[in-house]
């Protein structure tokens, strides 16, 4: 067992080598391309495939390569194409995202039921919560107001979610010798 120290330190050890660099990097690209298929529903809410990248960063590389990677792909997407105002927060939610997908997934084996409580995690504190806060910050709409819907559009995605990433890291992890 991976004591949560190790982790870390395995981390960011990957942060020093080349094939994680030019892999995280096209994980951007990749990210920013999918995230051109975003679909919105209304003002407050979108349904997106960028989060995949997000989920398979964190499980090859771990938290703190995940973290960078979400704060470099938000910012990224904002100078390429921005969808309304720069706000930090949403930065932090990024990452938040990396940290928690790699604080569970990173050196652990694929099952459903991580990738599940990763993605819980995820959509509990960064998109029920925190994202709630920032637009209520940003556009001044009241945070009680736009909370159920954005609770019920992730409680609805959780399942789907959970099972696109487990796919998705399913297939990685036959290759993940070859990516690292």
């Amino acid at each position: 067992m991976t004591s949560i120290k190790d982790i870390f330190l395995f981390s960011y050890r990957e942060l020093k080598k080349v094939r994680t660099i030019t892999t995280v990097a096209m994980f951007v690209a990749l990210s920013i391309i999918l995230g051109a298929f975003t679909v919105p529903i209304g003002n407050f809410l979108k349904i997106g495939f960028s989060s995949l990248t997000t989920v398979s960063v964190g499980y090859l590389f771990g938290p703190i390569v995940g973290s960078i990677f979400g704060a470099v792909t938000d910012v990224v997407k904002y100078a390429i194409k921005p969808t309304g105002p720069f706000f930090p927060g949403f930065t932090l939610n990024a990452v938040i995202a990396g940290f928690v997908y790699g604080s569970i997934l990173y050196k652990k084996q694929v099952s459903i039921k991580r990738i599940f409580a990763a993605e819980f995690f995820v959509s509990l504190i960064c998109n029920i919560f925190l994202g709630t806060l920032w637009l209520n910050v940003l556009y001044g709409k009241a945070f009680i107001a736009i909370l159920p819907m954005r609770a019920l559009k992730n409680i609805i995605l959780l399942p789907i979610n959970s099972f696109m990433a487990f796919a998705i890291l399913k297939f990685l992890e036959q290759y993940k010798h070859k990516i690292k």
